[in-house]
C-alpha cells in the first residue's frame, strides 16, 4: 500500500507542476495515469482510496485555488484567468468559481475575503507513515543562532489548550467542526499580505502558515517550565484590517526580541528526525546567561516554529536582556 501513496503523491506533485505552468492540455486522467503506467480506471480508483476524494474533484479545486489567488493578487482580465485555469469560458468559470466559494470572481477581486482554498495534499509522508529516515544521513551540525528583533505585527490564528505536538495538534483539532486541517489551512491561503507568504500552497511550504506557541497561564507545561499554548496560523502586517473568520483568533504581537535556532534546506527523507534532534539539542545546550539573555516567559510572549524543508527548519524564541 506505501507503493501506492508515493504513486498519488506523485500525480499530486505533477498536477501543481502543471497548473503553475498553465498546462492544462497534460492534466488528463490518461497522461497521469500513463506516469504511473495503470490504467485510467485504476488510478481514479486508488487515487479516491489514498486521497480520500475522487481525482476530478481534487484536480477542479486545486485549479479554482492557483485561479483566486491571481484574481485577487492581479489585474488580468477574468476571461484570461478562466482560459489559463482550463475554463472554457467567462461563464464557466464565474459559475464554478461561485459554487466553490460562493462570490462570483469579479466580487470577490473587489472584495477579497477568506475562503476555504484546496491546499495541496501530501498522501506520502515517510514519518507520518512510520517509514523512518532512508539512505545516508548529510551533516546536521550546521545550526545558525543569532539574535533578531522583531517589528510589531499580527497573528492570525487557531489555538489548541490540550494538544502536544503538531499530530496531536491536528488530530485533536480535526474533531472540531470548523477547525479541521483543510478548512483552517484552506481559509489561511486564501488571506492576502501574509508577512511570510513565498508563493506557495502548501500548509507547510511556503503558504506562510506556521506553529507557533503563546505563553498562556491556561497552557500546558512544555519542556522548559513554561505554560504555553499551541497555535497554527499566520502572520500579519499590524495595520492588517481584513476579515478575521469567526474561528479564529486575531493577536496583536508587539516588537519585541528574539532569539533563532536554523537550520537551512535539507532532504525530508533522509534527514528530518536528524535535523530535528539536532536543533533540539542546540536549543537545550545554548548559553543564555553568557550573552546576556534569558528566556522570556512573560504572558503573551510567542514563540514561532518555521518548518519548509526547502529553505529551513527553524524555532524563533522570545527572549529578553539578562537582569543579574
Amino acid at each position: 500500500m506505501y507503493q501506492w501513496y508515493e504513486h498519488i503523491q506523485t500525480i499530486i506533485d505533477e498536477i501543481d507542476k502543471c497548473i503553475k505552468r498553465y498546462d492544462d492540455e497534460s492534466l488528463t486522467l490518461r497522461l497521469l495515469s500513463a506516469k504511473l503506467g495503470y490504467s485510467p480506471f485504476y488510478t481514479t480508483r486508488k487515487f479516491k482510496e489514498v486521497a480520500g476524494m475522487p481525482l476530478r474533484d481534487y484536480l477542479r479545486n486545486r485549479k479554482l485555488a492557483f485561479a483566486l489567488k491571481e484574481v485577487r493578487d492581479s489585474e488580468k482580465k477574468l476571461l484570461d484567468i478562466a482560459f489559463d485555469y482550463g475554463f472554457s469560458s467567462h461563464e464557466a468559470f464565474t459559475r464554478a468559481f461561485k459554487k466553490t466559494y460562493g462570490v462570483t470572481p469579479s466580487a470577490y477581486r473587489k472584495e477579497p475575503k477568506p475562503v476555504v482554498l484546496r491546499t495541496k495534499i501530501n498522501p506520502f509522508d515517510r514519518y507520518f507513515l512510520g517509514l523512518g529516515e532512508i539512505g545516508m544521513m548529510k551533516s546536521t551540525d550546521n545550526v545558525k543562532i543569532y539574535f533578531v528583533t522583531i517589528p510589531a505585527h499580527k497573528f492570525l490564528h487557531i489555538k489548541n489548550y490540550e494538544s502536544n505536538g503538531y499530530w496531536d495538534f491536528w488530530q485533536k483539532q480535526n474533531q472540531i467542526p470548523g477547525q479541521d486541517y483543510d478548512t483552517i489551512c484552506g481559509l489561511l491561503d486564501s488571506v492576502k499580505d501574509k508577512l511570510d507568504d513565498c508563493g506557495g500552497s502548501e500548509a507547510n511550504c511556503g503558504s506562510g502558515q506556521i506553529m507557533a506557541y503563546i505563553n498562556d497561564p491556561q497552557g500546558r507545561l512544555c519542556d522548559w517550565g513554561i505554560p504555553r499554548t499551541e497555535c497554527w496560523g499566520v502572520r500579519l502586517p499590524f495595520d492588517y484590517k481584513g476579515e478575521t473568520p469567526t474561528q479564529m483568533f486575531l493577536l496583536d504581537v508587539p516588537q519585541g526580541e528574539y532569539i533563532v535556532f536554523e537550520h537551512g534546506p535539507f532532504d525530508y527523507e533522509k534527514e528530518n528526525p536528524s535535523i530535528e534532534e539536532n536543533i533540539e539539542q542546540a536549543m537545550a545546550d545554548f548559553n543564555y546567561a553568557s550573552a546576556g539573555y534569558c528566556l522570556d516567559a512573560s504572558p503573551g510572549r510567542i514563540m514561532y516554529f518555521y518548518y519548509n524543508p526547502q529553505q529551513y527548519f527553524k524555532y524563533i524564541r522570545p527572549v529578553r536582556k539578562f537582569e543579574a
